[in-house]
């Protein structure tokens, strides 16, 4: 019996590590690019960032061990199932409880792992968190700033740098506009040529501004102009601190409390949110025991479908418990039931649905049978298709010579890989819809969405979630299917036939070439028209406008520059597209080489004459300035400027994403941001990207080969362990170099390409070396 209970416990065990790093790993790549960033732009030390990530991780763990146990019980048991060793198991005397008995010591180890977690380590984790996020955010400010770019997150001031130095310790600034918003209808204006910015722990980011000028003039008399100029001036820095609607970050004060902290605070007036918390403590660690009592009868009865009935019982389970569990906690936040039934509800409903269905296994029930048929649908088609196969071989078409392309065995590998593939891309979507679903429900719950709003989201965000997971998709389909072939011996019998490994493979390096291609024509064809449907959707669930500005009225740009000639920003508070007309307009008139102001205009509107071809301006005012003294100043009712070149079609550039935008759109629209002095470099990363991140397809394939192989006998769950550490690798480096571009450290060619001629030289090198 002891030799029985190792067994299982270890068949369990292993697919519930495997479940738990798969699930952490997908909430972990939301987080990774904003750690790699933090590193690559000297804003922080990688220690820190490490810190951060493991800080992390205790609050992925309150959802993800749960999910884990559930896994490995439904992954094991489906695994033995499917072999017939349950059978044998109870054919020998084990009955249901005993299973029960075995896998409850895994699921007593989760309940135990978990209530530590999120009774003290989460609590501390939290706290932790939010003392380093307010340290970081002024002593990584001075590193945000980029080049040509206006940056509007310091506390009433935008700030425009024409180039940036970074030097050990400090930033190096040169040629300086900085404009005090205090009073946004009469902006100070500070120039300067140069400026060093250095993070202090107390004060934040300080500049101190050299060789400068200060403009300043008064609402209410527009006479009096004020100028003068300074040596040396020190001025702080401090980031806005702007509200962030994501769900864990505005309870994350709650999160960093104490048990007592809450308790104490539940008995007061308006408590209810912290006795939901103190609840939730409490109840997610319990669901690995409730979880448990669903999962055996599942596992168990899962004889034909095996692994894939795991996989969709997995995720099915999963919705319906967080649902519950979300839908509950929403509706106790809103008084309308209490803390206790809104958090402990699923837990309850999946307890009494376990110990049905574990009733239903001792007798024999016929409710059983019926949900555990649904993984039996993925083989159903292929044993058919196989026995129509069988039946008919007159339809069998005359194969071609060996060299031709396809063989018998191409179509053998082929259905192997695209079968795995499919599998794997669709659990991946679905796991990713399902978080994404449980991080909006409090907005919709909130907001009161409709469900086809929320369904309709769904449907418009699962394309680019293809796009992304196709890659990942392909690398595990590759390993697992090799890795079988090699365990099955099957890959040893076709090399005997004097089949090449490069012969093997060429069919999936078709399909991933055909992958690569169907992903490049999809991001340029479909892929952006979803993007932009699901970010409107968004903004409603959300219960944001469609449309937002950091700074409503509060508008800047940089005008068209030539050489030689004076450059120009301009302020202003409102802009009519449809009648190519300004509200409060501001034109600030500058020398670029010495960045000192030499002209000011003032408007209080402005429109755009087409017979004159020229901005007619009214009731304003002109001052020109010669260094610290106004040489001139005149009040206009109407006056035009011929200097002033810019047409309307020039201010009505739309703010868009690159992701919502196809390979020509972004490339047009980043020849338009730079006419304006806007930093592209970004933009122009993600343009090369569009090129590049389908070509990983056909890498990752090339790179899996040569894995499966080194794995020997251990098979499809060493393939998955090992593409989570391959994807791992493979997104560091690529969030890595896409960073560097991010903030001009590389090329946008080199930022973009770079991982993909990386990861082919090792897997070329790999694939090479490997026995054919």
């Amino acid at each position: 019996m002891r030799i029985l209970t190792r067994y299982i416990l270890k068949e369990v065990l292993s697919h519930a590590l495997i479940g738990g790093a798969l699930f952490t790993f997908v909430l972990f790549m939301r987080d990774l690019p904003h750690l790699l960033e933090l590193v690559v732009r000297n804003s922080a030390s990688l220690g820190l960032v490490i810190e951060i990530f493991l800080l992390t991780l205790p609050n992925m763990f309150t959802v993800t061990i749960p999910m884990a146990v559930l896994v490995g019980i439904l992954l094991g048991l489906s695994r033995l199932a499917a072999d017939s060793e349950i059978t044998a198991m109870r054919a020998s005397g084990v009955g249901v409880w005993t299973f029960v008995a075995v896998v409850g010591l895994v699921s007593i180890t989760g309940w135990g792992v978990g209530l530590a977690n999120t009774l003290y380590f989460a609590p501390k984790a939290s706290a932790t968190t939010i003392n380093l996020e307010s340290e970081l955010l002024n002593a990584q400010a001075s590193y945000e700033v980029q080049p040509r770019v206006f940056y509007e997150d310091f506390k009433n001031y935008v700030l425009y740098v024409e180039n940036v130095r970074p030097a050990s310790g400090a930033t190096n600034w040169r040629q300086i506009f900085l404009a005090d918003l205090s009073d946004p209808n009469a902006p100070k204006v500070t120039t300067g040529a140069v400026a060093t910015v250095v993070n202090r722990k107390d004060e934040g980011a300080v500049m101190r501004l050299r060789d400068g000028t200060e403009h300043q003039i008064q609402t209410d008399d527009p006479d009096h102009y004020t100028v003068s100029t300074f040596s040396q001036t020190d001025l702080p820095l401090q980031l806005t601190t702007q509200e962030d609607t994501h769900a864990t970050r505005s309870d994350a004060p709650i999160l960093a409390m104490s048990n007592r902290e809450l308790l104490a605070h539940s008995h007061l007036k308006g408590g209810q949110w912290y006795l939901i918390e103190l609840h939730k403590r409490f109840a997610y660690p319990a669901a690995c025991l409730v979880l448990m009592l669903v999962g055996v009868p599942l596992g168990l009865s899962s004889k034909r479908g095996g692994k894939s009935a795991g996989f969709v019982l997995t995720i099915v389970l999963v919705f319906i418990y967080y649902f519950l569990s979300s839908t509950g906690t929403a509706l106790a936040r809103q008084n309308k039931v209490s803390a206790a039934v809104g958090v402990w509800a699923a837990n309850v409903l999946f307890a009494a649905c376990g110990i049905f269905l574990l009733r239903q296994m001792s007798t024999g029930g016929a409710a059983l049978a019926a949900l555990t048929s649904i993984g039996s649908w993925f083989k159903s088609s292929a044993k058919s298709d196989t026995q129509e196969t069988v039946q008919r071989p007159a339809a069998i078409k005359p194969r071609a010579t060996r060299g031709r392309f396809p063989l018998i065995l191409d179509e053998y590998v082929l259905r192997e890989f695209l079968t795995t593939f499919a599998m794997v891309l669709v659990t991946f979507v679905m796991l990713m819809l399902v978080f994404t679903f449980f991080e909006l429900l409090g907005d919709i719950i909130r907001n009161r969405t409709a469900l086809v709003t929320v369904g309709e989201y769904l449907i418009n965000l699962t394309p680019s979630m293809i796009y992304t997971i196709t890659p990942l998709s392909v690398l595990i389909a590759v390993l697992v299917v090799f890795g079988l072939f090699n365990r099955s011996s099957e890959l040893t019998a076709m090399k005997a036939s004097g089949i090449s490994l490069y012969r093997i493979v060429l069919p999936v390096m078709v399909i991933a070439c055909l992958l690569a291609v169907s992903l490049f024509v999809f991001d340029e064809v479909y892929l952006p028209k979803a993007n932009r449907r699901q970010e409107a959707l968004r903004n409603v669930i959300k219960g944001r406008p469609a449309q937002t500005m950091e700074h409503p009225g509060q508008n800047w740009i940089f005008g068209q520059q030539e050489p030689g000639k004076p450059g120009r920003i301009f302020y202003y508070e409102y802009f009519d597209a449809d009648q190519d007309s300004f509200g409060n307009i501001t034109i600030f008139e500058f020398n670029p080489e010495t960045f000192s102001i030499t002209q000011r205009i003032y408007a209080s509107n402005a429109h755009w004459e087409p017979t004159l071809h020229k901005w007619a301006f009214e009731h304003g005012w002109v001052r020109t300035f010669d260094g610290d003294e106004i040489s001139s100043y005149k009040q206009f009712e109407l006056s035009t400027f011929p200097e002033i070149q810019e047409r309307p079609q020039y201010f009505k550039k739309e703010v868009r994403l690159s992701s919502e935008m196809s390979f020509q759109e972004l490339s047009a629209y980043i020849r338009d941001l730079r006419q304006s002095g806007f930093d592209t470099m970004r933009l122009r990363v993600q343009l090369n990207r569009k090129l590049a991140y389908p070509i990983i397809t056909m890498v990752m394939a090339v790179l899996a080969v040569p894995f499966a192989l080194s794995m020997g006998k251990r098979g499809s769950l060493a393939g998955i362990g090992v593409a989570i550490g391959v994807a791992i690798t493979y997104f560091v480096v690529d969030g890595t170099f896409e960073a560097m571009g991010n903030v001009n450290l590389l090329p946008a060619f080199l930022a973009a390409w770079s991982p993909d001629v990386l990861f082919a030289l090792a897997g070329g090198y790999l694939l090479l070396r490997s026995s054919t």
